[in-house]
């Protein structure tokens, strides 16, 4: 008789209810890998508690990842059935003290009675020689903290292939890339849709995905009030959280567009995804380019949808290769906006461009794409 399957244990930082990307994609993969057989627990902080959701076993506990918390976990994973495969959800802010969990990169690192593997969502806190000392201080503890992560790790993963640069050695060559999958549903019912549209009105609609942080607002606003101003049948719907408030300030310094600038903050996900279905374009400037982390792109690619955006220092070469998305030959809003004029006058390639999307996505980036990968021997 061959040796008996390991269980899967998650550890998050954030699971649903709590929102976030990682949340949603913690319990994605958590359900799939449950759908395939597997045994899986999900360790996360929050009020006490266990319960089964959908064929996972979810533990929460105050402080899960704080020293207290720490010796609650160890005790309460060794209860569980062995042998065990630890599968970290690497997100340095996720963990409490300020990002600055050495204690809990250290207690990982220590389980060596466990097999340990990390996915390295976000890695390190940028480095600059002009940034404030506590800044400064907060680059270098998170890079001690991947070193302790990543150099224990049996198994390593990075959402783009940037990260692997900031593990240590042998890791670094054996960190494999994983893009991460749309965290909402990749489908949407025809009824759905054509309520949506019927809501909404004539177009064309140009969409937005996203959380309205301060470093995209003012490119977003650059690049959309050029694209109205041009066609007065153009109308903008801005999506996810956040929206309301942006939607109302480029509203209030543009009152001539502010009819035709729409949000909608906080839909339900089957609300969301039919909602970015009826988009006939979708505009998404990143500042550091896109990437495959970016799951607000992913969402819209999973749908099938014709995409424009910009490449940066985090884009990986495969969106030029792959042609899922239409790239701006350039960073500024002017890039973007003779991109996305291009494709409005060319309705064939705009729609070329949208079931070429949907051909990479489940090409290259679905979930299943995810749980092959992780049910598959270490390379």
């Amino acid at each position: 008789m061959g040796d008996s399957p390991r269980s899967w244990h998650l550890l998050t930082g954030e699971y649903p209810p709590q929102p976030g990307g990682v949340s949603d994609y913690t319990r994605l993969v958590a359900q799939a890998l449950a759908r395939e057989g597997q045994e899986v627990h999900v360790w996360t902080p929050g009020e006490p508690g266990t319960f089964e959701e959908h064929g996972v076993t979810v533990h929460r506990a105050p402080g899960l990842f704080l020293p207290l918390g720490l010796r609650w976990l160890s005790r309460e994973l060794n209860r569980c059935r062995a042998p065990r495969r630890l599968l970290l959800q690497y997100v340095p802010h996720a963990f409490g003290m300020k990002a600055m969990n050495v204690p809990f990169c250290t207690w990982f690192a220590s389980r060596r009675q466990d097999e340990r593997w990390v996915f390295f969502h976000e890695i390190v806190y940028p480095w600059s020689l002009s940034a404030r000392p506590r800044h400064q201080v907060l680059a270098g503890v998170t890079r001690v903290m991947a070193r302790l992560a990543g150099g224990a790790a049996d198994r390593a993963f990075v959402s783009i292939p940037s990260w692997a640069e900031h593990l240590p050695s042998p890791i670094r060559q054996r960190a494999e890339w994983r893009p991460v999958p749309s965290t909402l549903p990749t489908s949407v019912p025809a009824q759905a849709l054509a309520t949506v549209r019927a809501a909404l009105g004539t177009g064309p609609w140009l969409g937005h995905f996203g959380t309205y942080g301060s470093a995209l607002r003012a490119p977003l606003e650059a690049a959309l009030v050029p694209l109205l101003d041009k066609d007065s049948k153009r109308q903008v719907l801005l999506l996810g959280r956040g929206s309301q408030p942006f939607a109302e300030e480029v509203g209030t310094r543009h009152p001539g567009l502010r009819s035709r600038l729409h949000s909608r903050d906080s839909l339900a996900p089957e609300e969301l995804v039919a909602h970015l279905a009826a988009m006939d374009l979708l505009v998404q400037p990143y500042p550091d380019g896109v990437s495959t982390r970016r799951t607000t792109a992913m969402a819209g690619l999973a749908l099938g949808l014709p995409l424009v955006t910009q490449t940066g220092h985090l884009t990986e070469p495969l969106w030029k290769n792959s042609g899922a998305v239409a790239l701006a030959d350039g960073s500024t809003p002017r890039a973007l906006i003779d991109t996305a004029e291009r494709l409005l006058s060319r309705p064939e390639e705009l729609a070329a461009l949208g079931a070429r999307a949907a051909q990479v996505y489940r090409e290259r980036f679905a979930l299943e794409r995810t749980v092959e990968t992780l049910l598959r021997p270490s390379p």
